[in-house]
């Protein structure tokens, strides 16, 4: 008489029943998965990549704050910093006046109704911020923004 497991075979082990009954042992697996640990460290690599720059080459502004600050809607836009020394820089970059005037006329030259967007300094002087929207002009550029941080009120005089 031929002994029948649970799983309905004859059993050739001495009657321990197949296919991982109660008595079956199995070991345990000593593999560590690494995917996911890889392709989170990759997501972040590359936001890593991505945000270095921006940060490394921020301009430190402290800008006024109004409540009426939006962002602004324009396709086409050039960003012009005014530091606290006075110092105008576009695209991260310091420039004195005539390179800043030739750098707005290519512009201008190339796309008119370009936007420039003046990121200036709260305690930098009016008469600086407007030889800046002067030179702007100057180039042919005729749309100016002011930047402003969003904000309950104005900035301390």
């Amino acid at each position: 008489m031929a002994f029948h497991g649970f799983d309905g075979s004859t059993g050739g082990s001495g009657g321990a029943p197949k296919g991982g009954g109660m008595h079956s042992f199995t070991r345990p697996m000593s593999d560590i998965n690494v995917t996911p640990l890889v392709d989170v460290m990759l997501v972040l690599l590359v936001i890593f990549i991505i945000t270095a720059p921006l940060m490394a080459s921020s301009i430190r502004l402290d800008l006024p704050r109004t409540s009426a600050a939006r962002p602004s809607e324009s396709d086409r836009k050039v960003t012009v910093w005014v530091a606290r020394s006075g110092d105008v820089s576009i695209e991260d970059a310091v420039l004195a006046e005539p390179a800043l005037l030739a750098r707005l006329r290519a512009v201008a030259q190339v796309h008119p109704d370009t936007e420039v967007q003046l990121r200036a300094d709260a305690s930098v002087p009016y008469g600086r911020v407007v030889e800046v929207i002067g030179l702007a002009q100057q180039a042919g550029l005729n749309r100016v923004g002011f930047v402003a941080e969003p904000g309950t009120g104005a900035t301390k005089p």
